[in-house]
């Protein structure tokens, strides 16, 4: 069970009426300005490389935007570290979800799929277990030509060779697709040294729905300002705290506070807002934070040159 739960029954309604609506303003502004843009198109993806950097820099973590650039493009001039694959994960979700219809990131569908949880069926998961064992092994592999011997025994070796390559290069997907998502049982064990096994994710993903459930009835900005609040403090996933930014910029889309095309730079806007603020003990300090967080979002995508 969670040891705490977000609690709305105080929210400092009449401090932050006034900045969530300056931040409405500012990015519905934006907004706009992209859509009319010759170079709209062309800012929309800067964004994505440059919010996915500051979500880095809010969780601690250093990411340059060329490095960012070359190894989107396979281009990498060394071998990427552990922060600039996260970078990319949050690239690729910033683009799935500009990708998708307003409300997909939301729904339950968005929801498992972005948590990389959607469960395989039993044929898929069958197909994965044969992938794991390489859909054979080496010497399968190796032998799946015999009886075609052309009796040119340097080719004979190099296709031998090619296929054992194949077997391995077929289970390392397998392996990958199953460290993406849980097993058919929903018990692939856990390294205690990086997961708190107590740690229940679905639990804590509940308690944060229920929670945008209940603010449906404010103004949009609002919303989204509660909504990553509540996702920081409850504290949904172990690994991934920049999906809740990604859930809040989600919600200004949804409710058109930014058109289909635009998904707010939130990570580029809380990077200007002192961490002290942002992770205050104090609840209506963070959440003035992240309304003014919102309100340098519009200003600092504006200042990018749309």
């Amino acid at each position: 069970m969670l040891s705490m739960s977000y609690d709305l029954a105080k929210l400092p309604m009449t401090s932050l009426m006034e900045p969530a609506f300056r931040a409405g303003i500012a990015l519905a502004r934006l907004d706009e300005r992209i859509a009319r843009s010759p170079v709209g198109a062309g800012f929309l993806e800067r964004m994505h490389f440059a919010d996915a950097c500051a979500s880095l820099w809010i969780d601690g973590e250093l990411v340059h935007l060329e490095d960012l650039v070359l190894h989107d493009a396979t281009k990498d001039v060394r071998t990427p570290t552990h922060e600039l694959t996260i970078a990319r994960d949050v690239l690729k979700t910033r683009r799935r979800i500009a990708a998708q219809a307003p409300g997909w990131a939301l729904s339950a569908d968005g929801l498992r799929s972005l948590r990389g949880q959607a469960w395989p069926t039993a044929s898929n998961g069958a197909a994965s277990a044969g992938r794991s064992n390489g859909g054979g092994s080496e010497d399968e592999a190796a032998g799946a030509g015999e009886g075609e011997y052309s009796g040119n025994d340097d080719a004979y070796s190099l296709d031998a060779e090619f296929a054992a390559i194949d077997a391995v290069l077929a289970r390392s997907d397998a392996a990958i697709e199953q460290a993406r998502g849980p097993s058919l049982a929903g018990d692939r064990e856990r390294d205690p040294l990086v997961y708190d096994l107590d740690w229940d994710e679905d639990e804590r993903l509940e308690e944060w729905r229920g929670v945008v459930r209940q603010v449906q009835e404010l103004p949009a900005v609002l919303q989204s300002i509660v909504a990553l609040d509540a996702w920081n403090e409850i504290s949904v996933l172990q690994h991934a705290p920049w999906l809740g930014r990604l859930f809040c910029a989600s919600i200004l889309r949804q409710a058109g506070v930014t058109t289909a095309a635009h998904l707010a730079a939130i990570n580029l806007g809380l990077k200007s807002i002192p961490v002290d603020r942002r992770r205050h003990r104090d609840r209506e300090t963070r959440l003035l934070a992240i309304a003014q967080g919102l309100m340098a979002a519009g200003r600092r995508d504006r200042d990018e040159g749309a």
